[in-house]
């Protein structure tokens, strides 16, 4: 496959995951699908933004840079076939990197999240993390502990697991990119080969000897 085509593909792959991991983060501040009357309660780690602006903005910029580099022109530099694709391929490396972090920091912020435990109202009537070290995941028994707001550890579970399986993904794939666009940078891309004018000046000239075109050779 071409490195274009590649990215492109990448790029396509990457711009649902960074509506889904927006969209988590958004209902991360209504915590059992309800809104909360003080901003305070909520889990700290929600305030941090992962899947909006981790999975979501910082992956956005990314994935369109892929999809813009199979219709990049790689003919564009001083002459020089491949010069422009090979630079646009190099950007498309530094974008990548970018999206990677991003998308490190949304899995970070999830993994931490999912191992403390929403913050909710306990017995003794106070907002806290009654949960240590994920106790919680194993013993379905503890949820018991979180008295309001109503089902919010199933609520921030769910959400938390989508934004760390979505970060995980996005990692992958911009890690591909990285290697895709230093192959790209280095050896150009496959639709270089032809595109200023091996492919089709050449076979223009070939056909078009003293301003006429050569008449077809006969069959046979």
């Amino acid at each position: 496959m071409c490195t274009g085509s590649c990215a492109k593909c990448l790029g396509g792959t990457l711009i649902p995951l960074a509506v889904f991991g927006f969209l988590a983060n958004v209902l991360l501040f209504f915590p059992g699908g309800k809104v909360i009357s003080n901003n305070d309660n909520l889990s700290a780690e929600v305030w941090y933004f992962g899947g909006i602006i981790g999975s979501g903005v910082l992956m956005i910029f990314p994935a369109l840079v892929f999809l813009g580099l199979k219709n990049n022109d790689c003919c564009g530099c001083c002459g020089n076939e491949g010069c422009g694709k090979r630079f646009a391929m190099f950007t498309s490396t530094i974008f990548a990197v970018i999206g990677f972090l991003g998308a490190a920091y949304s899995f970070v912020i999830s993994a931490v999240s999912i191992n403390k435990g929403p913050k909710c109202l306990t017995g003794n009537n106070t907002w806290d993390y009654p949960f240590h070290n994920g106790d919680y995941l194993s013993d379905q028994a503890l949820w018991n502990k979180c008295q309001e707001p109503a089902d919010v550890v199933p609520w921030n579970l769910t959400l938390f697991s989508i934004l760390l399986v979505v970060g995980g993904i996005q990692m992958v794939l911009c890690a591909i990119q990285v290697i895709n666009g230093l192959l790209g940078t280095l050896c150009g891309d496959c639709q270089c080969c032809g595109c200023c004018g091996v492919s089709g000046t050449s076979v223009v000239s070939s056909q078009n000897e003293g301003g006429q075109l050569r008449p077809p050779a006969p069959v046979g």
